[in-house]
Formats: C-alpha cells, structure tokens, sequence
C-alpha cells in the first residue's frame, strides 16, 4: 500500500514504517510542522519518502492516517481535491489523551461515517467522547532497543521534553521532593535550566537534551525510571525504558495502571510512595534487576513491534475494502 502520513510523532512513526508498506511523508522547504519530512534522528527504511505538496497531486495513495484536525483540509487540497475518508479510504489516529472539559471532552472527529478513529490506549478511548464515530484500539508498538540495563549509575532517569512549560501535566511539580529522595537525570528537549528553576541543586536534579541515538543508551546507566506524569496518553519513552530493562517507579494514573505489571515496579497515586521506592531501587541493585528483568518481559509481550505492525495491516485491510 501507498500510505500517506505526516512526520507529526517521531517515536509512535519509527514504529510504524517499519511495515511492509511505502510511506508518503510530505516535506516542505522550511521543514515547518506540516512538511518535516523524513526524520534526523529516527532510524527510518529506504520505504519512507520524502513528497513535495505538488507531486501529491496525482500520486496513487491507498490509505491516509490523519494525525491532526486540520490535516484533513490539508490532505484533500494537496490530493486534489480526493477528500480522505470519501474519495481516498482514511483514519484518524489520536495520540493523546483528551485535555478540556474531561471527562466530557468531545473528540473533533466525533460523529462521523467516513473514517476509523484510531486510539493508541484503551483509556484514551474510554475518556475521549467520539459520539457516532466508529473507534478501536492499536496500542503502541516499539523498535526493541534490546536488554541494555546497566543500573551502574546510583540515579534516577526521567525523560520528558518542555517540563517547565508543561508543568503539572507531566508532573514537574514533583521533581522537587523526588529528587530529594533520589538524584534524577532529567532527559529531553528544553530541560536546560531545570534545576535552577525548580530551585533544587544541581547535582540532585541533572538535565540532558540528547540525540536519540545516545538517549537509550544513557539512561539504561540509570539504576531506575521514574515516570511522574500525571496525564498523558502513554509516554512512549515508558515503554522504551522497560524495554531496555529499566525498573520502573510511576504514578498510578492513565494507561500506567495497566501497562506496568507489579512486578516491574512500584505505582502510586501518592508521591510519598514514589519517593521511597526510588530511593529503595537505588540501594538494592538485585531488586532494581528483577523488576528491570519482568519490566521487558511486559513490554515485549504488550508492545512488541511485531504485533504492532500486524494490528495495523489487520485494520488498514478492513478500511481499504
């Protein structure tokens, strides 16, 4: 099949074009949100290829996964006038979990006949409102890094990009009595200055904007992932981390609950609790390596590509006929 797709979710795309398939992705000459092209950081097959909005125009396309709203106008007038879900079959995948009026939050492609709407977790799917629109579930799917865990560094990761900007959301506000309990490492974009705006030292409350190449292989140094986000659909990186082996310590909250077994970790709804257990996994390396070692048998079991890339074949099949 011939899918078209903007590069909108590095992480969730690696995965995906790793099908059988080729892969449309529109580029624009400033590489701006709606052109990014192929990615810098990701590794990505030769299947993937880089289109200009007019060679669209009357390029064969079986299938489009819209992303955004307004990628539906987008497509339709970069297509040619082919409106997706009418003239070219479509779906629309929703990587996020519902922000507003929760949990009475109207999805913007609720109602209608014309495409899948497509969650990525099942609590994204309870909690987003799609009224009429015929809606599934395909949850993510990873690359498998490979058992990388180390543990030899006596600290935390977390990875989260923007934190000060996204506050309470991915739990910023938390880091604080964390790190106090247990130095972190803080991995992703635009964590430069963290610790001083949480007023925190230094040395308990480190950042690093990494490449995406050193990015696993740094934080499996890390004795334990902690993951205080309070809601989000399901961070890609948490799966990530169970992947290469990582104990877990994350809040109870959205798809978390069911994605991280007991035994790979401790969840809770209290920050106390968290606390603790970060502070337990890094002074008991035998413990942190049995949770670290059920952690990537829960993950290759939930998350492995190869289902990923089936459940996707399996759907796009049934909207193409």
């Amino acid at each position: 099949m011939n899918i078209l797709l903007w590069h909108v979710h590095g992480s969730w795309t690696t995965a995906f074009v790793q099908g059988t398939h080729s892969y449309l992705v529109p580029v624009l000459p400033d590489r701006g949100p709606d052109g990014l092209g192929r990615a810098r950081t990701f590794p990505w097959p030769e299947s993937v290829r880089e289109v200009p909005p007019e060679e669209l125009r009357d390029a064969p396309v079986d299938l489009v996964v819209l992303q955004r709203p307004h990628e539906l106008d987008l497509a339709e007038r970069w297509l040619g006038g082919r409106r997706p879900g009418r003239d070219v079959p479509a779906v629309y995948l929703e990587h996020n979990a519902p922000h507003g009026d929760v949990p009475d939050t109207r999805h913007p492609f609720a109602d209608r006949d014309d495409l899948t709407l497509v969650h990525v977790t099942h609590f994204n799917r309870l909690f987003w409102d799609a009224g009429r629109t015929r809606t599934t579930v395909i949850e993510h799917g990873v690359v498998d890094p490979g058992h990388r865990w180390t543990g030899e560094l006596e600290r935390c990761a977390v990875v989260v990009n923007e934190p000060l900007r996204r506050g309470r959301t991915t739990g910023t506000d938390l880091l604080p009595g964390l790190s106090g309990a247990a130095p972190l490492d803080v991995f992703g974009m635009r964590t430069e200055g963290l610790a001083e705006a949480l007023g925190v030292p230094w040395a308990r409350c480190r950042s690093y904007d990494l490449p995406q190449a050193k990015l696993h292989q740094e934080i499996a140094r890390r004795r334990v992932y902690v993951h205080p986000v309070r809601w989000t659909s399901l961070g890609l990186s948490l799966v990530e981390a169970m992947h290469l082996g990582m104990p877990v310590v994350a809040l109870a909250t959205t798809e978390a609950v069911d994605a991280v077994p007991p035994e790979a970790g401790v969840l809770s709804t209290r920050p106390e609790v968290l606390q603790r257990a970060a502070a337990r996994f890094l002074g008991d390396m035998d413990a942190a390596a049995e949770a670290g070692r059920a952690a990537r048998h829960a993950a290759l079991e939930r998350y492995g590509l190869k289902r990923f890339l089936d459940d996707w074949d399996l759907l796009m099949e049934e909207v193409i006929r």
